[in-house]
């Protein structure tokens, strides 16, 4: 019998990957990151093993090594083009190589090549990368990292050469060959005050006894089935910042952002400002609200990995519908679902009144996800074609899971745009694509933001329509105050806008001459909210501090590089070259550079071509019911919070931190199949999903792992509340506040009547009995009720009503002015609540 040695893949294969491990450094609000992997090849032949995996678009990838034998190789930047050929010609010579490269269609995806392998070989390769962590609204900073690739879709020639067309064995998750470990160090001014994480972590160590330093390490035995989430809290956030970072010392200072001699030459300065602005009633400046929802197949996967989540698409619908009860009066609006094609409500926005909002809300509740592949530039096309509405800016709303194919065309679209609109953008699930999600948002000055594990799609949609509709800061502008002899050149591109709840990060470059004994600058940041002017200061220290990893550099050129690189079919050729000079400067990865690394000492000639080899990814869903369905169709199982079955069996999955590569089949054949399979599968998702999935979803308080009472979304049979199919749309039956909320009037209003009395537990008889101002408006009177009735028994998920809540609070003052007190204190009587007065303004 043939043996074969370590864990092998489904076609008797070693893997060559044996471990992963990660170390990282947060020093405030900057992340460090180290990534080594470790390879052996256990076979009698040389392999060549390719891997691509995930990383946020806004990591600067600075250093690319390996270790072999003891010895320490160094990759060096170059053209990318230069690189292949150099890697190629390593090859052949008989020489290990390794090379590192973005995708050409995505910021996000990487690769990994390690050629000529020798049998019995051990390897270690490490890369290094930097990156500025975005902050929640809660405060908290994020970070992530990635553990799912979700497939970008095919929609060109162009991308078919893209390194995600691959295929791979998939083994269950308990089999995975290798292992990841993380251990991460806090350091902060401000204090740390605690760490979260959606994964298991070993306890946070005080390594200072102010708690400026802590430490904290992945849990033994992680597995692969979801992003690695770390979420650190400090005492304050909002003190502004800026820190001044050395030059390298061997490079001749100047300024000119193109040129080796004065880019990474001079000292660099990372200013951070964090506004602590108030928060004010939403304008009454109407907009038109376009809203775009993916309505492709794997929308009909659930949000999160737990037994009982809610679906993507019964989310879409709920946040739909929650954005439609919170517009205001005279917008205008429209709601498109895209997949393969494209479906919008109206053939042009509509102004915002009773009877479109009903149209649309009727429309919502049969909302499928059956639109197949995920093809967002055409329907993003017709939105921008369309005549502006005079005095009604655009306020497009995106939301995917971000599977599209050529992530830059679409950037750039949104971009050529930026000047009529703002996008706010939504990845929902792991592996949503941070390039895609990040870049349209940040070239059109509107917010972006990830539903990953137990997020709720809505809270976070209502927060960026709160943005969209409350006052944003403007004509921001930095004023330096600095020593005689020194200047501050910008390097970070002129931000137009930030909303409450935003930081603001900007790069610049000191030039002339550093004052020889210890002194200070000042910076001071202007800005203007409702016409008035307001101003951040800070006084900061002018002694440049030594950083051996360049940090405030890189990622000042990051910044630079991200404002111009567009992928290779959308940059111009001069832009190309700016790309290249900065990136080969700072030595900061980009779409046209490679790191290439050759051990020339190995020089063993290859025997024929090397064998690539493909590592096994996790199936995530073992313990799904709905398994053995998928498996009777034919399929691999769906994974939830990654691509639908059609993907996997394609190998365009890619659950793992580090995701293979093998060799790439007829790209034409695939595309015909992928397609073939995307309208399979939602068949299939429909037919096997089991009942406990399809049902419809109550809201339930649960504690979560933190100890904190939340809502969540539990299967539950019907509930006794029955309310006419025309009223309340389909899907929201079982979940009461929707009830509620579905019977809300565009104006803000509730009527009185059956319907709304059965929600609030009493008769109408009752109802109108208790009513203090029996001659007044008795929407007046149902309007009060159902306040009171939220803030009763909705208070964990205001932050979804708050924006509706408003308009009836509005509403109520137009309609009951004085008496809005008395008829308050006779609502809580009859409901049996202790509701302040001052929620309704009083």
């Amino acid at each position: 019998m043939e043996q074969h040695c370590g864990l092998i893949t489904g076609n008797k294969k070693p893997v060559p990957l044996k471990s992963i491990s990660v170390t990282l450094s947060i020093n405030d609000f900057v992340a460090s990151v180290s990534a080594t992997l470790n390879y052996e090849n256990e076979e009698k032949v040389p392999l060549e093993a390719i891997f691509v995996f995930p990383m946020d678009e806004d990591s600067a990838v600075y250093s690319f090594e390996a270790l072999v034998d003891g010895k320490k190789i160094v990759a060096e930047l170059q053209e990318k083009m230069q690189a292949h050929s150099v890697y190629e010609d390593a090859l052949s010579q008989g020489h290990q190589a390794y090379l590192l490269e973005e995708d050409d269609y995505s910021r996000d995806v990487f690769s990994c090549n390690v050629g000529n392998l020798q049998p019995g070989a051990k390897v270690a390769v490490t890369l290094r990368y930097v990156q500025e962590l975005p902050l929640e609204t809660d405060g908290a900073l994020r970070y992530v990292l990635p553990a799912i690739l979700n497939p970008r879709y095919q929609l060109s020639e162009q991308s078919a050469n893209s390194c995600l067309n691959i295929k791979t064995p998939i083994v269950p998750l308990e089999d995975l060959p290798y292992t990841l470990s993380m251990v991460a160090t806090i350091t902060s001014q401000h204090g740390i005050e605690r760490v979260q994480s959606n994964c298991s972590l070993s306890p946070m160590q005080y390594l200072a006894d102010d708690k400026t330093s802590a430490q904290v390490s992945l849990a033994e035995g992680h597995k692969f089935d979801r992003d690695v989430e770390l979420l650190i809290y400090y005492n304050e956030v909002h003190s502004p910042s800026v820190a001044v970072e050395m030059g390298m010392q061997d490079t001749k200072p100047g300024f000119s952002p193109f040129y080796t001699d004065s880019l990474m030459g001079a000292p660099s300065a990372m200013v951070s400002f964090f506004p602590d602005i108030p928060e004010v009633e939403p304008s009454k400046a109407c907009g038109e609200f376009v809203f775009l929802m993916d309505r492709s197949g794997s929308m009909g996967l659930p949000t999160n990995s737990q037994m009982g989540s809610q679906l993507r698409i019964e989310a879409a619908k709920e946040t739909l519908l929650l954005l439609l009860k919170s517009l205001p009066m005279g917008c205008y609006f429209n709601i498109y679902g895209f997949g393969s094609s494209y479906e919008k409500f109206f053939p042009k926005s509509v102004k915002y009144t009773q009877e479109t909002m009903e149209e649309a809300v009727k429309r919502v509740k049969h909302l499928k996800a059956d639109l197949g592949g995920t093809e967002i530039l055409r329907p993003l096309c017709n939105i921008y074609k369309a005549p502006s509405v005079p005095g009604h800016p655009l306020q497009l709303f995106v939301f995917t899971d971000g599977e599209v194919s050529d992530t830059f065309s679409v950037i750039k679209e949104v971009k050529l745009n930026s000047k009529r609109h703002r996008c706010f953008s939504f990845g929902i699930g792991e592996g949503a694509s941070t390039s895609l999600i990040k870049s349209i948002a940040r070239v059109s000055g509107g917010t972006a933001q990830f539903i990953t594990g137990k997020d709720r799609m809505q809270t976070k949609a209502l927060g960026s329509l709160k943005f969209a509709l409350n006052s944003s800061v403007n004509d921001i502008s930095l004023e330096w105050d600095l020593p005689a002899g020194l200047s501050a050149n910008m390097l970070s591109p002129k931000q137009t806008v930030i909303f409450r709840g935003q930081r603001l990060i900007i790069y610049a470059q000191l030039t002339g001459t550093m004052p020889k004994v210890e002194s200070s600058g000042e910076v001071c940041l202007k800005y203007t909210l409702q016409g008035k002017g307001l101003k951040n200061r800070v006084t900061f220290s002018l002694q440049p501090k030594a950083n051996a990893s360049f940090t405030i550099h890189r990622l000042a050129a990051k910044s630079l590089i991200q404002t111009k690189d567009l992928g290779s079919h959308e940059t111009s050729e001069g832009e190309k070259k700016d790309v290249v000079n900065i990136s080969i400067q700072s030595g900061v990865l980009s779409s046209f550079t490679a790191f290439i690394a050759i051990n020339k000492e190995l020089n063993q000639p290859v025997q024929g071509p090397l064998v690539p080899r493909v590592i096994p990814t996790p199936n995530l869903y073992d313990s799904l019911p709905s398994v053995a369905c998928a498996v009777r169709s034919g399929f691999h199982p769906p994974v939830l919070g990654a691509p639908k079955a059609s993907h996997q069996q394609f190998g365009l999955n890619a659950p793992a931190f580090f995701r293979p590569l093998s060799l790439k089949g007829s790209a034409r054949k695939m595309r015909r199949s992928y397609a073939s399979l995307k309208k399979t599968t939602i068949q299939m998702t429909s037919d096997c999903v089991p009942e406990a999935l399809l049902c419809r979803a109550s809201l339930v308080k649960r504690e979560d792992s933190a100890g904190m009472m939340r809502w969540s979304y539990s299967s539950t049979k019907k509930t006794t509340v029955q309310t006419p199919s025309d009223c309340v749309p389909e899907g929201f039956e079982e979940n009461v506040i929707l009830q509620l909320i579905s019977l809300q009037k565009a104006n803000g209003s509730w009527e009185l009547g059956e319907n709304l009395t059965k929600i609030l537990g009493t008769n109408l008889g009752d109802i109108k009995a208790a009513n203090p101002a029996k001659d007044g408006n008795p929407s007046v009177w149902a309007t009060v009720l159902a306040v009171l009735w939220l803030h009763g028994n909705g208070k964990d998920l205001k932050c979804e009503w708050e924006l509706l809540e408003r308009k009836a609070v509005a509403w109520l003052h137009d309609n009951a002015g004085s008496s809005i007190p008395m008829l308050v204190q006779a609502g809580n009587s009859l409901l049996k609540l202790a509701v302040t007065p001052a929620v309704f303004g009083f």
